[in-house]
């Protein structure tokens, strides 16, 4: 059995949540094995070979995945930062150790990665399937979803259809138009919309919405971002706290339990997805997601 899929023990899990929140929260930091053990209370003999059983690679390579996954974020969505600045707030001494590094990791330099990442090199590098009880901090429970009422809501949107690793290619326009208007998400709340299970649908056919609260007209733009409005009324929603990469486990959660213990009905209008706090701007750990479902 591969062990990343393997069920941990709570307190192993647990153990293990602390290390990689630590890990995330700290990256410019001391994470030697004996400063992480201490972290996990293990003695470094165990916590190295626990670590690996556990994530599925050694505690060296897992810390600097997280590293090069951090730099490769800051070169395809911070153009502002410098190669330089990217590889010295990522713990490397100078530009040519962190291109040899991140040509290993991704298939491509810094420079040629920021001018065009290749979307599946960094699906592969860096999408690994840790199991949700590593991942998320807080597991969403039943009880925890509520019910609200929302007003409708104008949004800037940008729409991606095609395969859900290119979707980087979406986000860069999005965030090049945010920018250029003064709506970064520090001011205009982030929201995403959801038409399909990207894992039951032919590729091309996925569609997912990029939007940002905005009011007023979108001028046009060579990013191809419109105006929209997000649909108002009832809605159950749920908080994912920890890694909101992926929401289908919250999103199943709310179409299936939840939606046939509260004889509740689904509207014909898509899954709706705010991004409250999310990576980089906070560790992975840290990241905050509402899923929201429609409801008559």
């Amino acid at each position: 059995m591969n062990p990343v899929n393997a069920p941990p023990h709570d307190e192993l899990c647990a153990r293990l949540r602390r290390v990689l929140a630590h890990i995330d929260a700290h990256l410019d930091g001391d994470l030697r094995v004996e400063a992480l053990a201490r972290v996990a209370h293990w003695s470094p003999y165990h916590f190295h070979r626990q670590f690996a059983a556990l994530v599925g690679e050694s505690v060296g390579a897992y810390v600097q995945r997280r590293r090069l996954r951090r730099a490769a974020h800051q070169l395809a969505f911070r153009p502002a930062v410098t190669v330089l600045d990217v590889a010295l707030a990522n713990g490397y001494e100078g530009p040519e150790a962190f291109a040899r590094a991140f040509k290993r990791c991704v298939g491509q330099t810094p420079t040629e990665f920021r001018r065009g990442p290749r979307w599946e090199a960094w699906r592969a590098a860096f999408d690994r399937d840790l199991p949700r009880s590593i991942t998320v901090t807080e597991e969403p429970r039943l009880a925890d979803v509520r019910i609200v009422e929302l007003p409708p809501r104008p949004v800037a949107v940008l729409v991606h259809r095609g395969a859900p690793h290119r979707l980087g290619e979406s986000i860069r326009r999005f965030i090049a138009w945010r920018r250029a208007h003064g709506a970064p998400p520090s001011r205009s709340a982030t929201f995403n919309r959801f038409y399909d299970d990207p894992a039951t649908v032919d590729p091309a056919e996925h569609r997912v919405d990029l939007c940002a609260a905005w009011s007023g007209p979108v001028e046009p733009n060579a990013e191809g971002v419109t105006a929209d409005t997000l649909a108002g009324g009832r809605y159950a929603v749920l908080r994912q706290v920890g890694d909101g990469d992926d929401v289908s486990a919250t999103a199943r959660l709310l179409y299936g339990p939840w939606l046939a213990q509260s004889g509740e009905r689904v509207r014909d209008v898509p899954l709706l997805v705010e991004r409250v706090r999310f990576y980089p701007e906070v560790p992975a750990h840290e990241a905050v997601t509402d899923v929201y479902l429609p409801i008559e």
